[in-house]
């Protein structure tokens, strides 16, 4: 794949890039205890506001596939392996024969569609709510920020069509989505978006995987900062796409992955990559409950999911 240009532009923040310095952003508005950040806004009631969107019982899942060939940011990789233990040469276990397959994976857990927790992207060594790394990363796990802390995400969920908006299959890579871009399509839609919400964007990108991999993970359409601000000032919980990185890369600045920083860094913001956005889109479901439970393994940095969309 090539990543050429973008482990050059981290070589390039390396030797030139100015060190990261605390600012308000290390102090959650939540208080100094806070794990969960922008989760904080989904309770009990706008929980029971989300389900009112149910009104045929259509599901989609927006997880796609995941396995050996998925495309993954280097060097992340994946492998099953099936495994019968103990039942070689028997003909089963027990007086009842039984028989059962294992399955073993060996990889990145940051692959596919995935969540990106809060222990994930920091700032000069500095993360969510002013954590140093050397207080809470280690080799068996993060003592804090783990993925086993994200509370089940119940929300109302938004889809913006950036494919349909800009008149295309697929969004071109490059194509930034800032606050005008998203109050248009928003417009254009007839939504709202609103505090609690999961904004996820349609651009058609998922769409090469198996057909043009190179080109899908390296380079994208995605989420500007101007447009990640944009929605932080709307209170949501989550923003996701159909793209591996959702931010528009070729970055707008020198700064690496600066829309990660901006969400998951300075607010807590979560990340949902790699979503299977096609479905919700032909449909024209701009509205619909999210639902989503990470996977509980204490002190994961992220999760592979299959978020489900409920019309």
């Amino acid at each position: 794949m090539r990543y050429g240009f973008i482990i050059a532009a981290f070589a390039l923040a390396w030797t030139t890039g100015p060190a990261g310095a605390q600012q308000d952003w290390t102090k959650s508005k939540w208080g100094p205890a806070d794990e969960i950040g922008a989760a904080n806004y989904i309770t009990p009631e706008s929980v029971l506001k989300a389900a009112q969107l149910v009104k045929t019982g259509k599901t989609y899942a927006l997880g796609i596939e995941t396995n050996s060939k998925t495309p993954a940011f280097p060097p992340r990789t994946f492998k099953i392996t099936i495994v019968q233990p103990g039942q070689a040469g028997n003909s089963g276990l027990g007086p009842g024969k039984l028989t059962y397959n294992d399955d073993i994976i060996d990889g990145w857990v940051g692959i596919g569609s995935q969540l990106d927790g809060l222990g994930h992207i920091g700032i000069d060594h500095v993360y969510y709510n002013g954590h140093k790394l050397a207080d809470f990363a280690d080799p068996t796990g993060l003592k804090k920020f783990g993925i086993e802390k994200v509370p089940p995400l119940v929300a109302r969920g938004v889809l913006l069509d950036m494919a349909a908006h800009f008149g295309t299959e697929v969004v071109r890579e490059g194509t930034a989505f800032n606050s005008a871009e998203i109050e248009a399509v928003a417009k254009k839609q007839g939504v709202e978006i609103r505090q609690g919400d999961v904004v996820i964007f349609h651009t058609g990108w998922v769409s090469l995987i198996g057909k043009d991999d190179k080109r899908y993970g390296s380079v994208e359409p995605g989420l500007g900062v101007d447009g990640a601000k944009y929605l932080v000032g709307k209170g949501v919980v989550a923003v996701g796409a159909d793209t591996w990185g959702l931010e528009v890369i070729p970055f707008e600045t020198p700064n690496i992955f600066p829309v990660h920083q901006e969400l998951i860094t300075k607010n807590g913001t979560y990340i949902l990559e790699n979503m299977n956005t096609g479905p919700l889109a032909a449909d024209k479901a701009y509205e619909f409950l999210f639902v989503l439970g990470p996977s509980r393994i204490t002190g994961a940095v992220q999760a592979i999911i299959n978020p489900i969309a409920i019309r």
